[in-house]
């Protein structure tokens, strides 16, 4: 695959506001950037451009190889049509199809080697797990789509990497299921994925409690002694440089962070309340174990804003950015 290879943006929620950062994002591109072509329709590109008065051509092609002569001047989308007219706000269940369509597609050009990677604009779960979806989220389906493999979701930012063990789970279910096999095997595929996407030679992981004070002893709680210190003891002896447990409350600071590049986090908002706290705007969501790249904005469908022009690109640029870093990592 040459270094033209395009990425594949895909449409998200469509009442929500990937519509308007697909539009914005190919705004802002700059001199040499590497193409990138939508999944989405393409006629409701068009008017959502005229609607927010941005200045944004739209031209269909009909295989991603068309992207590139495409880029210079106008937005290429490969068009998934919608099944029902778009209000932005309100997720309609009928367009639910068209939105995994975008994430299929998507894969099945990554696995034929024809895009550079995946960005993927956010989904409502609740609009699609109404219309059957059985999947908590991108990251596992994702996985499904590339054959059943292990993958980890890293959260990631100029000044911060966070991978949180247990994922789309209330807190309640998170601290009942976690053992120690989840943080091991998340350890693992961080410490490969830091070295194959980011090119870290020896990555350096520190694993959080899941109590306050790292449990102080027992008296906090048990699970540092029982379920994490016997993890990071198994990650050492596969040579992978992990420490901790650290508290919580002390291992995000400034000071703290250049002692590690990925924190291994117990539960979701452990992990992501300090990436979202540094750089809201800037976060990438990025699945690690995958046999292709992708990355998503860290944030959500905002459906508060859909449609009003407000929608800040700056999430799916740093997502695109960093999609065309690793894919060239990975000589693509």
């Amino acid at each position: 695959m040459s270094t033209t290879a395009p990425l594949a943006v895909t449409m998200g929620e469509p009442a929500g506001v990937g519509g308007e950062l697909s539009l914005k994002a190919w705004q802002a591109r700059h001199s040499g950037a590497r193409p990138f072509f939508i999944l989405d329709d393409p006629d409701r590109l068009a008017a959502l451009a005229r609607q927010l008065g941005v200045d944004v051509p739209v031209r269909s092609i009909g295989r991603p190889e068309e992207a590139a002569a495409a880029f210079p001047s106008a937005l290429p989308v490969l068009p998934v049509p919608l099944a029902a007219a778009v209000t932005p706000g309100r997720p309609d269940v009928a367009n639910a199809p068209a939105t995994i369509e975008a994430i299929e597609r998507a894969v099945q050009f990554a696995k034929a080697g024809t895009i550079a990677g995946i960005v993927t604009n956010p989904i409502q779960k609740k609009t699609l797990q109404d219309a059957g979806f059985r999947h908590p989220g991108h990251t596992e389906f994702l996985a499904e789509l590339a054959g059943g493999v292990e993958v980890a979701m890293m959260l990631a930012c100029p000044q911060l990497r966070v991978i949180p063990v247990t994922i789309h789970l209330s807190l309640a279910d998170a601290v009942k299921s976690l053992d120690g096999e989840q943080i091991v095997r998340a350890g693992r595929i961080a410490a490969r994925g830091l070295r194959d996407l980011f090119g870290i030679e020896h990555p350096r992981l520190a694993v959080a409690a899941l109590n306050p004070h790292a449990g102080e002893q027992g008296a906090m709680g048990d699970e540092e002694r029982l379920i994490i210190v016997p993890a990071i003891e198994a990650l050492q002896r596969e040579g992978i440089a992990a420490r901790g447990p650290a508290p919580a409350d002390t291992m995000f600071h400034a000071a703290a962070r250049p002692a590690y590049d990925v924190a291994l986090c117990m539960y979701h908002d452990q992990a992501l309340i300090p990436i979202k706290t540094i750089d809201f705007a800037g976060g990438v969501n990025v699945t690690l174990g995958l046999p292709f790249v992708r990355t998503s904005p860290d944030h959500g469908t905002a459906l508060d804003i859909a449609g009003t022009g407000r929608a800040d690109p700056a999430s799916l640029l740093a997502a695109i950015d960093m999609a065309d870093d690793m894919a060239r990592r990975r000589g693509h």
